[in-house]
Formats: structure tokens, C-alpha cells, sequence
């Protein structure tokens, strides 16, 4: 045979060329990597927040003293003993009293726990280091357990001190519940050194939380926060005494009433009230006055309450409606009582309303009976109410009026036990041992109270629609009224107002009702209600009946 073609070529590859390449840039593309690499992770490590424990020494001539604090007496009484024991400690060591070592403050933001531990420190002349618990926890493991170290040792160094750790809640809270572990990490730290320091080191670890209820219990225990103080809102006479502290340096005019303003300030803290003057004071200056008179102190006061006046536009048909749910507001808060009664009535827009109606109490109370919190569920309903008996239909205006109502009616059933027959026992709506038919009762008896508030605000209002109608068309005229305007119109038709009597003497009032509440009157409410329902067969269903 002849010579051919060949079927296949082979060619023969070297290698070690392209290995040789990678060898040589191989160590230069991995120290590139790694800058890379290290470049972001700095980049990263710069942005991050950054914390540093913040140090407060009070000087021993300065500071926040006990005549800058009004409205917490009691609280300063219990306080006053703790400056007695860091100025003069012998006296109680001779007698074998142990320095309590940590004083937790509890209470609502704004009541002055920071001021109170800052003036426990001026007035006992210790040095005062304040710390928030927020900046103990940090994203890396360790740093908050070292910072609580570093934070003993410094007061170890300048005893005597006062350790104050403010919301102490962001790392006390129950333990197990912190997932990466590093809050349970510094708890216990705390703990640890709280046990370590002895009575004659002359420290006190005073702390302040709002939610007293969350934190671990191996934080109260005896030998840690001996003594938890209480601090609450102030009342009547605190409220007065606030207000005359931080108008001191405030000149006010004559016609200005301190006794009245705390009268209408029920339930605002210290802070409130600070910021209720301050804000008075901007008001006063808006309007170039020397003096700040009683009207700046009304309209800071429903600039905090009601928020700021909106420049919303809305429409005719929207101001008719926002007048009528008002009126109805007013007009039951005026014919029941028990009720807080009306101080001004607008539909000027502030805030996130389109109208508001303003009650303010006349004393503080502590205690409501299931009439009272049933009047005050009529309040909330009224202007619906009015809205449908004006227009014959509602609007989403009473969205916030419902949802306190159903937070009233439940707290009714589930806390108070004043259900129609829970009466007993609580039922809380977290207990999943209650059984299906408790709960459906439960939530039945919700409904029930609800719509009995519902009819009574109904009657009320459909029993005077006159005055219901004189007094929107006045706010659609005058886009506001107050007490007196509404009190005019009351006596123009004649209507007049029960007075609300106190409780009964129980040696007087002897009634088989177990729980005090009136089962008897209950039922005979209950009747009139059916007897109602069965007269009027034209009146709207409540919401959320067909």
C-alpha cells in the first residue's frame, strides 16, 4: 500500500509554561485579595455606631438639689434616707444597719427619676456617674461586661458614689430572651458586681426603668435592688408645685391662674408640665407680650394635647360632618354626671384630627365604677352616633373612638370582672387554659357592653336633637365654642343635668350584690334597654349589626 494521510495528529502541549505564569501571579492576586478584603472590612467598622460609656461627676457645690423637684414627696422622703446614709454612714453602722446597695426607681417616662438620683448625689456630696444601659450592648461580645467592670472600678476610685443606670430595662430584662447572648452576658456582669461590693465601699447603685414587670427577677432580689421606689405622676398639688418651679424665672400677667392650669393638667408628668410652660412662653413671645397671660397657657396646653393646627383643606360636606360628631361628643359629656365635663369644642384641624373636643377633669380620681367607664364609652361613641342620626350614615372619622371603646370594654370583662356574668375572676386574652366557651362568652359580654354604651349615647342624643343641631351649626358659624357657650344653649332649652352623688355608704346601702357594681340595677337597666329597643323600632342598629 501506498503512503497516506495519517487519520489523527497529535500535538504535544507544554504546560509548564501557564503553571509558571500562575506561580508568578498567584502570591500578588491573593495580596490583592486580601486588601480588598481588609478595606471593607474597615470601611464597614467605620460606619458602625460607636458608644463610649459617658461619664457625670456632680461637683459637691453644684447640681440638681431637692428644691428643684416638686410633686414627688413621698418619693423624696424615701430618698432623703439614702443621702443619710452616704453623708453620715457611722451612724447607721453603729446601730448594724446595712447600706442598701442599689435603689431602683420605677414609674411613666417624665416623672423625674434622672432628676431625683442627680440630686440624691448633690445633697449627699458624692460623685455621680450616669450611665445609659442602652450603651452597654454593643454588636460585639464582651465590650458591655467590660464596661460595667470599668464602670465599678471608677466608682470604687472615687467613692463615695452613685452608680445611676438609666433604662435599665435594655439589658435587665428576663434572661434567654437576648439571641445572640451578649445582653444576657452583661446582665450578668451586673450581677456579679453588685455582689461584690461591700456596705463600707460608701456606693449606691441607683437605677431607673419603665417597665418594672420585664426585668429579671435575680436583678430585685435582696442584696441587689433592695428597695424599689415607686415614682407616679404628680397630682393636684404636685401639679401646682411643678408649675410654679419652672415658671420662677417666667414673668407672668395677673389674670394668670397656676391652681387652674394644674387643674386641667390631670395626669401629665413633670416633663409635660416643663414643656406645657416653655411652651406658653414661645406663645407669649410669638405675640411680642412682656407677660404670659391664662389664654397662652390654654393654647400651649392644647398645642401638647391636641398637637399642632393643620392647614388641611377639606371640604364643606367633611366640616358638616366633623361639627356634628363634635356636637354629639359635647352634648353627651354635658348631659352625663359622671363625665368629665366639655372646656372647648373646635373643628379647626390639629394633628392627625379634623375636629376635637377637649374634657378636662375637675379632680383627680383613681377609681372608676362600671357606670362611670360605661358614661365614658357613651362620650366616645356620640359623635358616630350623631353622624348617623344627622346624616343617616357614618364616615371612618370614629376610628379612634372605637378602638378606645373596645379597649375599655375589654379591660371590663377581661381585668375588672364587670361582665354580666364574669363577675369573679379575671380572664385574660393571652390564658389559653380557658376553654372555648369561656372565650365566646367572653368576647360576647365585650359586644354587649359596647352596644349598651352604643344605645345610651343613642338615646341621649336622639332625645335632644335641637340642642345636637344648635350646637354643630355654631361650630360650623364660629368654628369653636367653649363651656359657657354650651352651658347658654343648654338653658335655652331647659335642659338640665343630674349632679353625680358619691358612693353609697355601706352602712346605709346594704345590697346582696356580691361584687358591689348593682346586679340589680343591672337588670333593671337591662329591661329598660329591651323596652327601649322594643319603642323605637326606627332607631339605627349599632355597629356592626344587620
Amino acid at each position: 500500500m501506498g503512503k497516506g494521510m495519517p487519520l489523527l495528529k497529535t500535538t504535544a502541549i507544554n504546560t509548564d509554561d501557564f503553571l509558571n505564569t500562575l506561580d508568578q501571579w498567584l502570591p500578588l492576586f491573593s495580596v490583592v485579595f486580601i486588601a480588598l478584603l481588609l478595606y471593607v472590612m474597615f470601611r464597614m467598622l467605620a460606619v458602625m455606631p460607636k458608644t463610649k460609656p459617658q461619664e457625670i461627676r456632680a461637683s459637691k457645690r453644684s447640681g440638681v438639689t431637692w428644691d428643684e423637684i416638686a410633686g414627688v414627696e413621698g418619693t423624696k422622703d424615701e430618698l432623703r434616707e439614702v443621702v443619710d446614709f452616704l453623708s453620715d454612714p457611722k451612724r447607721f453602722k453603729n446601730l448594724g444597719a446595712k447600706v442598701p446597695k442599689g435603689i431602683l426607681l420605677h414609674g411613666p417616662p417624665g416623672t423625674g427619676k434622672t432628676m431625683l438620683a442627680k440630686a440624691v448625689a448633690h445633697e449627699s456630696g458624692a460623685n455621680f456617674f450616669s450611665q445609659s444601659a442602652s450603651s452597654f450592648v454593643e454588636m460585639f461580645a464582651g465590650l458591655g461586661a467590660a464596661r460595667i467592670r470599668r464602670l465599678f472600678k471608677e466608682a470604687r476610685e472615687n467613692s463615695p458614689a452613685i452608680l445611676f443606670i438609666d433604662e435599665l430595662d435594655a439589658v435587665g430584662m428576663t434572661r434567654g430572651s437576648d439571641v445572640s447572648g451578649e445582653r444576657d452576658q452583661t446582665l450578668n456582669q451586673l450581677l456579679v458586681e453588685m455582689d461584690g461590693f461591700e456596705a463600707s465601699e460608701n456606693i449606691v447603685v441607683m437605677a431607673a426603668s419603665n417597665l418594672l414587670e420585664k426585668l429579671d427577677p435575680a436583678l430585685l432580689r435582696p442584696g441587689r435592688f433592695d428597695r424599689q421606689v415607686f415614682v407616679p405622676p404628680p397630682d393636684l398639688r404636685g401639679r401646682e408645685e411643678i408649675l410654679a418651679v419652672h415658671t420662677r424665672d417666667k414673668p407672668l400677667s395677673q389674670d394668670t391662674d397656676l391652681h387652674r392650669v394644674a387643674q386641667h393638667t390631670s395626669g401629665l408628668t413633670g416633663a409635660d408640665l416643663a414643656n406645657l410652660c416653655n411652651e406658653a412662653a414661645i406663645q407669649a413671645g410669638r405675640h411680642k407680650r412682656a407677660f404670659i397671660s391664662q389664654s397662652d397657657f390654654d393654647n400651649a396646653f392644647e398645642r401638647v394635647v391636641a398637637g399642632l393646627q393643620s392647614r388641611k383643606v377639606i371640604t364643606d360636606h367633611e366640616k358638616r360632618v366633623v361639627a356634628w360628631h363634635e356636637a354629639g361628643h359635647a352634648l353627651v359629656s354635658e348631659l352625663l354626671p359622671t363625665v368629665d365635663k366639655v372646656q372647648k369644642v373646635s373643628i379647626v384641624p390639629r394633628g392627625k384630627a379634623l375636629g376635637y373636643t377637649l374634657n378636662l377633669p375637675e379632680e383627680d380620681r383613681y377609681l372608676k365604677s362600671r357606670h362611670e367607664l360605661i358614661d365614658y364609652m357613651k362620650v366616645l361613641l356620640a359623635g358616630r352616633v350623631a353622624e348617623q342620626i344627622a346624616f343617616g350614615r357614618v364616615t371612618t372619622g370614629a376610628s379612634d373612638d372605637l378602638a378606645k371603646v373596645t379597649t375599655i370594654a375589654r379591660s371590663m370583662v377581661y381585668e375588672y370582672g364587670m361582665g354580666t356574668s364574669i363577675r369573679s375572676h379575671q380572664v385574660p386574652a393571652n390564658d389559653w387554659n380557658v376553654s372555648e366557651m369561656m372565650r365566646q362568652r367572653r368576647d360576647e359580654e365585650v359586644s354587649e357592653i359596647a352596644e349598651e354604651a352604643y344605645r345610651g349615647a343613642h338615646r341621649l342624643l336622639r332625645d335632644n336633637r335641637d340642642l345636637l343641631d344648635e350646637i354643630a351649626r355654631k361650630l360650623l358659624d364660629d368654628e369653636g365654642i367653649d363651656q359657657a357657650e354650651i352651658a347658654a344653649l343648654m338653658a335655652r332649652h331647659e335642659v338640665t343635668v343630674a349632679v353625680a352623688g358619691p358612693f353609697p355608704d355601706p352602712d346605709e346601702s346594704r345590697s346582696p350584690d356580691p361584687v358591689g357594681n348593682g346586679a340589680a340595677a343591672g337588670i333593671a337597666n337591662a329591661r329598660d334597654d329591651e323596652d327601649e329597643r322594643t319603642a323605637r323600632g326606627s332607631e339605627p342598629p349599632p355597629p356592626g349589626r344587620a
